[in-house]
């Protein structure tokens, strides 16, 4: 890698994010050095099965990126065996792409159900000390990192001088989340519905409602107050990287929109810190699209979903804030950050195994502006 693009150990001073100053409004200063070069290329996927050919990574590493986010399902561990959730990583870790992924390019990386341990698992899977254990020994987390001691993996990175700083959030969906609200529905009564509406050509959705209770929650009060806090941190551009899709209308399977009262409140907090130059990242869904959402939003909030690397998912679930088409083959997610001239671009792609771009969104960081 050559000078002017982000060193491993820019990144690993870097890991450990900044923490929350109880009793204040603002978050205090990461206790490790910034990595002061400027991001240009910042690649990202979710869903990758240890176990099967990654030919992707060809791709993704001819694109050249200055960093890599992994947005979850890293490994599908599915298990509550920690010699397999062992042997998993170490699939991933043999991988010829993965290796030549981890030598060249600095990683950072959230969690989904399946490297925290069980499909659609949450806050009473009982192996998640085990699995962050492990998750964050894959990827380098330092001994002393906030993330092996907080209540959930969640963390936030700086990039780049000011002007061009990039600020990063990762946020832990799985750690605190409470229980998901089934359709009332039997499982033979949703299959028959679901095969009726395949059959018919219809979108097709999942089997999970809207909770609308105020205590029902993705990230816990802890995990609220600290990102919060973080929408106070100076940036120009900020990328909320979750693991499942923040902005998509409700799909029936699991998303921001599953929890009425944490999708407001996220909008109600870029609001009312007044975080400008947010988009969202996502992953989980086994194909790739963008979505936008406009109305009583502080500015247009878009999430770029990249979703899998291996894994490929043939239905389209129902998405009224889809901008254009569903991309459903294996793919990765790629930004062009420009920096030319007083308002930043960013360029977001899903290309395919081939890096052949299959969807693409010109964003204006201007136009993310709190109104």
């Amino acid at each position: 890698m050559d000078m002017t693009r982000l060193s491993r150990r820019h990144l690993i001073a870097g890991t450990a994010g900044a923490g929350l100053m109880v009793g204040t409004a603002r978050a205090e200063p990461d206790p490790h050095p910034r990595a002061n070069q400027a991001l240009t290329r910042i690649a990202f996927g979710s869903c990758a099965r240890s176990d099967k050919p990654q030919p992707i990574w060809d791709a993704v590493l001819e694109t050249r990126p200055d960093l890599f986010i992994f947005l979850g399902d890293n490994v599908y561990l599915d298990t509550r065996d920690p010699v397999v959730m062992r042997r998993k990583y170490a699939e991933l870790a043999a991988q010829p792409g993965f290796q030549r992924l981890k030598a060249s390019v600095p990683i950072i990386a959230i969690w989904d159900d399946h490297d925290f341990g069980e499909n659609d698992a949450g806050v009473d899977y009982p192996m998640k000390e085990e699995t962050r254990r492990l998750f964050l020994d894959f990827f380098g987390e330092p001994a002393d990192s906030p993330r092996r001691t907080r209540d959930g993996i969640y963390t936030a990175h700086v990039f780049g001088p000011a002007g061009q700083r990039v600020q990063i959030l990762l946020p832990d969906l799985r750690w605190n989340r409470t229980p998901l609200l089934p359709l009332d529905l039997g499982p033979q009564e949703y299959d028959d519905w679901v095969a009726h509406r395949a059959a018919a050509g219809q979108p097709t959705p999942g089997p999970y409602t809207r909770n609308p209770e105020l205590t029902a929650t993705q990230l816990g009060e802890t995990q609220w107050r600290w990102l919060e806090d973080q929408l106070s941190v100076p940036a120009d551009i900020r990328i909320l990287a979750s693991s499942l899709q923040v902005v998509a209308d409700f799909a029936g399977w699991e998303g921001w929109m599953n929890f009425a009262h944490d999708h407001q409140r996220l909008i109600a907090a870029i609001r009312d810190r007044r975080a400008n130059g947010l988009f969202c990242l996502s992953g989980d869904t086994h194909y790739g699209e963008i979505s936008r959402l406009d109305v009583n939003t502080p500015y247009p909030l878009w999430d770029i979903t990249s979703s899998g690397l291996t894994e490929v998912w043939p239905v389209t679930p129902p998405n009224a804030l889809r901008v254009g088409e569903v991309f459903r083959d294996q793919n990765f997610g790629l930004l062009t950050l420009g920096w030319g001239g007083e308002n930043p671009t960013v360029l977001a792609e899903i290309r395919d195994v081939n890096g052949v771009v299959r969807l693409e969104q010109a964003l204006r960081i201007g136009d993310l502006t709190v109104r």
